[in-house]
């Protein structure tokens, strides 16, 4: 998840009234002149449709990440479904489809589009996703909103997602719920600890990092598997994608660009 400067609370579009009945005319009276019909503003540029119909304003978002270099089909069609509006607070949700990230409490941050489509395509280069064209068996760390294991549920056949703070952890709940998200368990736990009773796991993917790759995670990856994850750079301090593979006898690395998540923390909250 991560950091970015709060923005100024937009304001939205006013909704319809409620239109009720028509009042009774009296028996014999004239019917009234017809009301002039008078076209409802457009909706602000760039957000046409949040809370009737936002697919064509997470189309444009899709096309956005695809001109930024974004090529895997399979999670650009499940970004493309995911309401990411309905993931972030009311007051924000006009950003929702703006590739920034955005607060979502307790210091913790949704991703940006672009980051949460990048890790998620380089998961699809494990040998296992490749193979199947599926993420398969996901463990995610730090479920923050639950927006980014929605988007896995589209690409995957199971997805178990730990949080280690409880208010984060019954917000993701409630979110899918909403959607009725039924190939995802939500588990509150230390993420750093991974979650060995259901392992071994083709994709884990983490939403922080911190100096090192917690051991569990690369216990808990299957062979074939993939794991992608911001990490420290041994050299210069600052964060980087790394995906490893486990392989038979061991396991192949490889570092990506910079990116900026919030640090992985152990314990419950």
């Amino acid at each position: 998840m991560t950091d970015s400067p709060r923005r100024p609370t937009p304001k939205f579009p006013l909704q319809l009234e409620r239109v009720g009945p028509a009042p009774r005319r009296p028996v014999g009276a004239p019917a009234p002149a017809a009301a002039k019909r008078v076209a409802a503003p457009a909706p602000a540029a760039g957000f046409a449709g949040v809370g009737l119909d936002a697919r064509a304003v997470r189309a444009r978002m899709v096309d956005r990440l695809r001109a930024g270099g974004l090529r895997q089909e399979a999670v650009a069609a499940a970004m493309a479904e995911v309401p990411r509006h309905q993931f972030v607070d009311s007051g924000l949700a006009t950003q929702a489809y703006e590739d920034t990230s955005l607060p979502i409490g307790l210091g913790q941050t949704i991703s940006k589009p672009s980051v949460v489509g990048r890790m998620l395509e380089l998961l699809f280069e494990g040998a296992n996703a490749r193979a199947s064209g599926s993420l398969g068996r996901v463990m995610e760390i730090g479920t923050g909103c639950g927006y980014q294991a929605a988007v896995l549920a589209r690409l995957s056949r199971y997805v178990y997602t730990i949080e280690r703070l409880k208010p984060l952890h019954d917000k993701a709940r409630e979110n899918l719920a909403g959607l009725r998200e039924h190939r995802i368990r939500l588990v509150y736990g230390d993420g750093r600890l991974g979650h060995g009773p259901n392992a071994p796991y083709d994709s884990i993917i983490a939403a922080a990092g911190g100096d090192s790759l917690p051991q569990a995670w690369l216990d808990q990856l299957a062979i074939g598997g993939r794991l992608v994850a911001p990490k420290a750079d041994a050299r210069t301090g600052a964060q980087v994608l790394v995906a490893v593979d486990r392989i038979q006898g061991g396991y192949a690395h490889s570092v990506h660009e910079a990116v900026l998540f919030v640090p992985l923390k152990s314990g419950l909250d």
